[in-house]
């Protein structure tokens, strides 16, 4: 993939090296404006399995010792 990018950016080497990480910088800035803040209500990372009374019990209760 990154030498087909690269074969296909226009220019030498040093114009190439620009775009290229000028394209990374827009694709980052994509990402975090605007991909990961529409994605984050979807992942379930503040869903937690762990019940109260369990947390709550020794190790040995829940284990069956």
């Amino acid at each position: 993939m990154y030498g087909y990018l690269w074969r296909h950016l226009p220019g030498p080497a040093p114009v190439r090296l620009l775009l290229a990480l000028m394209l990374f910088a827009g694709l980052v800035a994509l990402l975090f404006g605007w991909v990961f803040p529409w994605l984050m209500p979807q992942l379930p990372f503040n869903d937690v399995t762990v019940d109260e009374a369990q947390a709550a019990a020794p190790a040995s209760v829940i284990m069956g010792a």
